[in-house]
């Protein structure tokens, strides 16, 4: 049939006649492409069972009814193909083109499982990127089309006289600077950003002013645009803004600057010669919690490394402000860039004690050490390390040191460094913070930290030196004493003398050593232990290194190694082997090593306190006939007798004393002789309280001068990244020189010789070097920022 005699259909009427033919044109893309429609939802029944002349949708609907719940009849059936027919073409452009449809158009669903999307839709999300990427491609390109043509013309207008056309020249660009485009050539056109902070610079009208520093923010954010801003002079002008009284200005001019601090080369020097030190101190007064984290972090940026930039934060009340802030609020970030200010102003000695009044005592800061953020918690423990030094007098500290304490608990290797260290600083010449520890279960805690540390000095050493603190001149001394070797940190400290240990650490456990055998339960575990051959190996060691001084350095230049004076080293084994001398089988050991010689050369000493520990350990020998007649063999006679005549009254006390034991089986003329040469010696510049020169028998029970104590608290000086390194700095403190004590020197029992030696202890912040340095303090370098 010609289908010109065909009666005219309407639209209807052909999509009718195509669904019969199962055909439709897919207009909805127009490709003019024409598909099959399906013969079914199922899978199984295809083009084939068509072929049968069945009706495949009558097939599809009846075959398994089961899985539908009810039958459809043939006209329902029908009815939803007319329906799925005529919405595919829309169900297509819902899918890719959403935009094309009409509003409020409701379009049915072929989805069984709403769960589960359809083969149209996922094909759609690679279309839908594909159009978004062409579409940005072209506004971008529009966009930087548009900032190029308008940038030349914009710049005139923010040169113009006119301060009306100025500020629409300034809001216009900042509105092009908040598109990328746009953006990117502002900041390729330094004329542009001349222009900008030039009328930033000298325009009264607030809303140019922040037009154009929010213009200068948005460039900032790109590291051509710093670059940009630099070289413009816009640094200056960012600092002028800080003295703004609008919020918005003073947000755009801080957050440009730290952008620069942090990115830009040179902009820390610009931002101190242009004063921003100071008005940014000023600013901390604020109250806006994310301005004062981002003022602070440009204070800590500054601060870093620049002794010039502390001292002006110091003198313009930066560490009350700093302070201040730890104390009131509790946003992480704010407390954290705050502690890391803090934490390096707290390595300058100019600022430490204003930190520590400021802050209580470290009241500030302690609050915080439970805090749930561990990186708060670990700035706050190295500021208080560093510190500590500065605090050694407070005796109101019972809490922080409880929690201290605790805290060495701690799983986190850097929180247990930095804690040890500040129990090393905080008990060091502090009785009330040394008993303190002690009723806290302190000795326990260091002891168990040692253990576990292993090899790791910059854990052992801190936690070493807080307990020689705590074992010595105070009330719980001899408990300290004892309960180190209850919690059987004997075996572990004597492991310690031994490589891979540095000097360092090997001279603090000395020290330690020395205290414990104050106690006379400690002297046989020590030497079961094996300490008395090994103190001897590294004095010997020890003394080897100081023989290679140079010719004319003087007798107070030494020797170092490791940062520690090879005389310290010497002074520190003969003094502990002085105390542990004290227990008749110990001196049988010391006899034995074959190191009585060395002992009467050290008498030559130029040293005067190696010259008194060496007095006093040949003291302790020669408490036994044997001992007295060894000495003697080794010519100890001649020095013994000049060092009578020192003016150091615990040496001439020592020498003469072993004198004396050494001529108990002398004839009596040698005898006398001898005690009219020690009455002189010892009583010289003093009225004799008889009328003609005592005997020795009468020197026996008078009441003679014992030596004056080792200075005990020293400085712990840092040498270095990640190092706890110190030195004994042994010397006479005229605040700690006991009074005049009895020498029983006829006494053989070889333990009122020597008072109790105060031990050396450390601090971790560097000394001042305009501070003068005693004759035997280390030259131990300043501690470093502690910012990693």
């Amino acid at each position: 049939m010609d289908m010109r005699d065909m009666p005219q259909m309407d639209s209807k009427q052909q999509t009718m006649m195509w669904q019969q033919n199962q055909y439709m044109g897919d207009s909805g893309i127009q490709s003019g492409a024409t598909t099959q429609a399906p013969p079914s939802v199922s899978s199984k029944h295809g083009v084939d069972e068509m072929d049968t002349g069945e009706d495949a949708s009558q097939m599809m609907f009846d075959f398994d009814t089961g899985g539908f719940g009810q039958g459809f009849t043939q006209e329902q059936v029908d009815d939803m193909n007319q329906q799925l027919n005529q919405t595919r073409s829309q169900r297509v452009r819902a899918a890719m083109f959403p935009e094309t449809l009409e509003e409020g158009l409701q379009i049915p669903s072929t989805q069984l499982d709403p769960t589960q999307p359809t083969a149209v839709q996922r094909l759609s999300e690679p279309s839908q990127m594909l159009k978004h990427a062409v579409v940005n491609l072209i506004n971008y390109q529009d966009d930087a089309d548009l900032a190029t043509r308008a940038i030349p013309e914009l710049t005139k207008l923010l040169n113009d006289e006119d301060q009306v056309v100025v500020s629409q020249a300034a809001m216009m660009v900042h509105q092009l600077s908040k598109k990328e485009a746009s953006r990117h050539a502002i900041m390729n056109s330094p004329q542009m950003v001349s222009a900008l902070v030039r009328a930033m610079s000298s325009t009264n009208d607030m809303e140019t002013t922040r037009c154009a520093a929010g213009t200068l923010h948005n460039l900032s954010h790109h590291r051509q645009g710093l670059l940009a801003i630099f070289k413009s002079g816009g640094i200056p002008a960012l600092v002028k803004l800080l003295s703004s009284s609008m919020e918005s200005v003073l947000f755009y001019a801080i957050t440009t600057l730290h952008n620069l601090l942090l990115h830009q080369e040179g902009s820390k020097m610009a931002v101190r010669l242009a004063g921003g030190l100071q008005k940014m101190v000023l600013l901390l007064q604020r109250n806006n919690l994310k301005f004062l984290a981002i003022t602070t972090d440009c204070l800590q940026i500054l601060a870093y490394g620049n002794q010039e930039s502390k001292l002006i934060i110091l003198a313009s009340g930066g560490p009350a402000e700093l302070v201040r802030i730890m104390r009131t609020y509790t946003y992480e970030k704010l407390l954290w860039t705050t502690s890391r200010v803090l934490k390096v102003l707290s390595v300058c000695p100019s600022n430490k004690p204003a930190i520590v009044e400021a802050g209580e005592n470290g009241v500030s800061l302690s609050m915080h050490l439970g805090h749930q953020s561990q990186r708060l918690v670990q700035n706050c423990l190295w500021t208080l390390r560093n510190l500590s030094d500065a605090a050694t007098k407070s005796d109101t500290m019972e809490g922080l040191l409880q929690m201290l304490v605790q805290l060495l608990t701690s799983s986190d290797i850097n929180i247990v460094t930095c804690t040890a260290g500040i129990l090393s600083n905080l008990t060091c010449n502090n009785q009330h913070n040394k008993v303190t520890v002690c009723q806290v279960g302190g000795i326990e805690a260091l002891v168990r930290t040692i253990l576990q540390a292993g090899d790791r000095e910059d854990i052992t050493e801190p936690a070493v030196c807080a307990l020689r603190h705590l074992t010595s001149r105070h009330q719980e001394a001899e408990m300290a004493q004892n309960a180190v070797r209850l919690h059987y940190g004997l075996p572990v400290l004597v492991k310690l003398l031994h490589p891979p240990s540095r000097w360092p650490l090997i001279k603090a456990v000395v020290g330690l050593i020395r205290n414990l055998a104050l106690c006379p339960a400690n002297h046989a575990p020590l030497r079961e232990h094996g300490a008395i051959p090994r103190i001897v190996q590294l004095l010997i060691k020890a003394h080897q290194d100081t023989q290679r001084r140079a010719t004319g350095t003087g007798s107070q230049a030494g020797v170092y190694v490791d940062g520690v004076r090879m005389e310290e080293i010497v002074e520190g084994t003969v003094g502990a082997l002085h105390i542990l001398a004290r227990e008749p089988h110990n001196r049988a050991v010391i006899r034995g090593l074959n190191c009585i010689p060395l002992f009467v050369q050290l008498l030559y000493s130029p040293v005067e306190n190696i010259q008194r520990v060496a007095s006093g350990v040949l003291c302790e020998l020669a408490s036994e006939k044997e001992g007295a007649e060894m000495i003697e063999q080794e010519g100890a006679t001649a020095p013994l007798t000049e060092l009578l005549h020192s003016r150091n009254e615990g040496v001439a006390t020592y020498a003469a004393a072993v004198l004396f034991r050494m001529s108990e089986d002398k004839p009596q003329d040698y005898k006398k002789r001898l005690s009219v040469e020690l009455t002189s010696s010892l009583f010289r510049g003093e009225q004799v309280p008889w009328g003609e020169p005592a005997l020795l028998d009468d020197i026996e029970g008078s009441s003679l001068p014992q030596e004056p104590s080792f200075r005990g608290d020293a400085v712990y000086q840092g040498s270095g990244p990640g190092s706890i390194q110190g030195s004994i700095h042994q010397g006479y403190d005229p605040q700690q020189v006991d009074s005049m004590q009895g020498l029983e020197i006829g006494s053989h029992q070889g333990s009122n010789y020597m008072p109790d030696l105060g031990t050396s202890e450390l601090h971790f912040e560097g000394m001042d070097p305009s501070q003068p340095q005693g004759p035997h303090d280390s030259q131990m370098a300043a501690w470093f920022d502690t910012d990693l």
